[in-house]
């Protein structure tokens, strides 16, 4: 594995299996949110699907190896294409929305950091991604189908074993 895409809906535990892969492959992982939305001296900025692109393809060009971590979102489709492995973390329902909230306890008790404001509104985004992805599963599942010589499912971040 030197191309490895970890994708999954909010708190499938995308974050903590990259950190964990990163240091035993020894691969440079990055954040897709930090990608998209970029933070400078002015605060935190969304950049355009093409900046986006571009930050991707640089990263690819300086690295040749890495590990990328996020939602599926269109601006970065390239990646599926890109990478030699594809983990979708798929834990269940229940499990996410649990992690959703605690996630938003932690953040609020500042015992975890978080690159936005971990406020109401953002709790109620999370829940509403949740949903719209569970709404849509059959056309991601679909995508998945294209990759599917390289795509390892996943149900709980701490299966590695179906990684080797």
């Amino acid at each position: 594995m030197n191309k490895l895409l970890i994708v999954g809906i909010v708190a499938s535990g995308k974050t903590t299996l990259a950190k964990r892969l990163s240091s035993q492959l020894d691969l440079p992982w990055y954040e897709l949110d930090s990608i998209v939305h970029h933070v400078t001296a002015d605060g935190r900025h969304k950049r355009t699907p093409a900046e986006q692109l571009e930050v991707i393809m640089d990263i690819d060009d300086q690295e040749g190896k890495w590990i990328f971590e996020g939602t599926d979102r269109e601006s970065y489709q390239c990646l599926y294409e890109m990478a030699d492995t594809i983990v979708f973390l798929d834990p269940p329902l229940w499990k996410r929305r649990i992690r959703i909230f605690t996630r938003f306890m932690k953040q609020k008790l500042g015992i975890e950091k978080c690159h936005y404001k971990p406020d109401m509104k953002m709790l109620r985004m999370m829940y509403k991604w949740t949903q719209d992805f569970e709404r849509n599963r059959s056309r991601f599942e679909s995508k998945l189908q294209i990759y599917q010589a390289k795509v390892i499912r996943m149900n709980d971040n701490k299966d590695e074993e179906a990684l080797t």
